[in-house]
Formats: structure tokens, C-alpha cells, sequence
């Protein structure tokens, strides 16, 4: 590169395409932002709105960087174009976990070109960017909790339930008639577990709320002897922090002061978690039609007439693509490789049922 006196350094030209791929990613981000912005309000949306002004100062940058090497606006990278598109048709759940993973790997960390500020920024950002993913995934967790082993399970207890019989050398009406009955009994099995497990942990939490009467009875209280300091210390408060809480609670109360209307069952001692719980009815018929689908995923080529040999086959490649498939989802959501939770996935699953065809083969050579 060349330099003039008083002037920046001439980019070179590998320079000056790595930093038109910046400024389309920037401006493709905070559009991304700006889009996700669009379908919230309150707190999350000033939130978004503001990553996207972040954005806009790093379009900036590389633009007063470029100067008249700015060019033609540039398409971005494939994978901010891919969480444009999410942004637009599914909403931020799968956006926000595929933001976190993109600002986590920042490319600033080894690129000198890069200001110390930009880096710190985005390091920055994917935190807050996972604050706000984590409250979009407990918004979902109690049903697509249900939904995902409901479908994994169904695909890897039945194909193996399938291929064992398979391997036993079995005819193909008693592989189908298993199969059924494998469907039937695992979905009614993994609702009826879901049904108990969520209205379990929903009565835990209940046991652990405040009683509803109790901030009706605050006012009454004696103040040099102040029980109430000791209902907050039960809920975690430090002594010193209890007593002055208690004293403040009880001073708000005899001033009418709006703020404490609820002083044990509001604020920080309220139940928490009944969102991320949900429903115990929807986490059973969640649990029931997602395994009920995976389960039916290996009967379908045993439906067609095939061979047994052709249909096992079919029937293991049908059930590893859908296993890698969830397998991405959950490593999208959880901002972690879904490459690596897909092959996972299949691992498990084709594991599974290979040990299975080896018992039903071991035992039908005896029989």
C-alpha cells in the first residue's frame, strides 16, 4: 500500500474486499434488528433499535474507512442473508439464537483493520443479544421441550422397536402390527409422563408462593418486632438488607405510598418459572402427536409393499434425516453447532437401533 502525506494509507485491494463484506454485513444486521424490532415493543424493542444504531456506527466506519473505494453496495455473507430471512417469516426465536452465535465469532477479533471499540462491542452485543434469546426460549420451553423428546423419542424407540422385529425375521403384517402398537403405547405413555411431570413442578411452584392474604396482613404488624424482615430473609434477602427492606415496606404502607401494595406476594418474591413450565395440557398433546409423527416415520416404507430389506433401509434413512433435522433446530436454539447436534442426533439414534436389530436377529436365530 502507498501513503500520501496527511492522508490514510491506500487500502489494498484484499483490503478493500474485506471491508465492503463489513459494510454489507453491518448494514444487513441492523436491518436485521430493525426488522425484529417491527414485531415487539416496550423494553425489547428500544433494545433491538438500539443494536441496530450500534450497527449503523460500524456501517460508518468502514464506509469513512472505504472512502471512495466504498463501490457498489455489496450482498452479504449467506448466513446474515438466512437470519434477514428468519427475521421476516418466523419471528425472533430462531434469529436472536442465530444473532448470538454470529456476534460471539466476530471476525474483528483477528483483524487488525478493526477498531478496539468495534470489537468490544460486539462482544458486548452477544450478550445482550442472549438476554434476549433466553427470554424468547422461555417463553417456549415447557411445550417444544415436550414437542422435541416427544418426536426424538418416537423415532428412535420405534425404529429400533421395528428393526428388532426386522431382525428377527418377522413378516411384514407382524412388523407393522408391532409398529402400531409401539406408536400407540409410547405417545400415551410420553403424555401421560409430561401430564404428570408439568403439573408436578406448576404445584411445586404454587407450594412456594406467597398465600394471597399474606400482604393484607403487613399493616398489622409490630414494628419493633417486624416478622416481616424475616419473610424476606426466608426468601434469600440478607439480614442488613431484609431489616432496612422491611422498614421501608412498612413506612411506604402507613404513607399510602403506591409502590408497596403487594410487599411479600410482588416484585422479587412473586412465583417465577410458571411461563417457562407451561401448560400441562399442552405439554401431554404436544408430547403425544410429536411422537406419535416420529413414531410413524418408520412404518411408512413397510406400507408400500417393499421387501423388508428395502423398506429397514428406507426406514433408518427416513428416520436419520429427521433425527439431524430436529438435531439442528435444538443446535440453532441453543446457540450451539447444529452440525454437531444433528450428527448427534443420528448417532444416537441409529445406535440405538442397531443394537436392537442385533438382539432381534440374536434371538430369532435361536427361535
Amino acid at each position: 500500500m502507498t501513503t500520501s502525506p496527511g492522508a490514510l494509507p491506500t487500502p489494498t485491494r484484499a483490503q478493500i474486499k474485506r471491508w465492503q463484506r463489513y459494510l454489507a454485513n453491518e448494514r444487513a444486521e441492523a436491518a436485521v434488528y430493525r426488522e425484529l424490532a417491527h414485531n415487539k415493543d416496550g423494553e425489547e424493542r428500544e433494545i433491538l433499535l438500539s443494536l441496530a444504531a450500534a450497527e449503523a456506527r460500524h456501517e460508518e466506519y468502514w464506509r469513512s474507512r472505504l472512502g471512495d473505494y466504498v463501490g457498489m453496495p455489496r450482498r452479504p455473507d449467506y448466513s446474515t442473508l438466512l437470519m434477514g430471512f428468519l427475521a421476516k417469516r418466523f419471528g425472533s426465536v430462531f434469529t436472536l439464537a442465530l444473532m448470538q452465535s454470529a456476534e460471539a465469532r466476530s471476525p474483528y477479533a483477528k483483524d487488525e483493520d478493526a477498531s478496539a471499540q468495534m470489537l468490544a462491542d460486539e462482544r458486548i452485543h452477544a450478550e445482550v443479544v442472549r438476554g434476549l434469546a433466553a427470554r424468547s426460549r422461555e417463553k417456549m420451553s415447557g411445550s417444544f421441550r415436550a414437542a422435541v423428546f416427544g418426536l426424538n423419542d418416537g423415532l428412535v424407540s420405534n425404529l429400533a422397536l421395528v428393526l428388532a422385529v426386522v431382525g428377527s425375521g418377522a413378516s411384514q403384517g407382524a412388523i407393522v402390527l408391532t409398529g402400531f402398537s409401539g406408536l400407540l403405547a409410547g405417545a400415551l405413555s410420553m403424555a401421560a409422563g409430561e401430564y404428570v411431570s408439568v403439573s408436578s413442578q406448576r404445584e411445586l411452584l404454587a407450594a412456594s408462593t406467597p398465600h394471597e392474604d399474606a400482604d393484607n396482613l403487613v399493616p398489622q404488624l409490630d414494628v419493633n418486632a417486624n416478622e416481616l424482615s424475616l419473610v424476606y430473609r426466608a426468601r434469600g434477602m440478607g439480614e442488613q438488607e431484609a431489616d432496612q427492606h422491611a422498614r421501608a415496606v412498612l413506612a411506604g404502607i402507613r404513607a399510602n405510598h403506591p409502590s408497596v401494595e403487594a410487599p411479600i406476594t410482588g416484585g422479587r418474591f412473586s412465583a417465577a418459572g410458571e411461563e417457562a413450565v407451561g401448560s400441562a395440557l399442552g405439554a401431554a398433546g404436544a408430547s403425544f402427536c410429536l411422537f406419535a409423527a416420529g413414531a410413524f416415520v418408520p412404518l411408512i416404507p413397510f406400507l408400500f409393499g417393499v421387501s423388508t430389506a428395502v423398506a429397514a433401509t428406507v426406514a433408518c434413512v427416513l428416520v436419520g434425516l429427521t433425527l439431524m433435522a430436529t438435531g439442528g433446530i435444538v443446535g440453532i436454539l441453543s446457540g450451539t453447532s447444529p452440525v454437531t447436534r444433528a450428527l448427534r442426533q443420528l448417532a444416537i439414534g441409529l445406535g440405538a437401533s442397531a443394537v436392537t436389530y442385533g438382539l432381534g436377529s440374536a434371538f430369532g436365530a435361536v427361535l
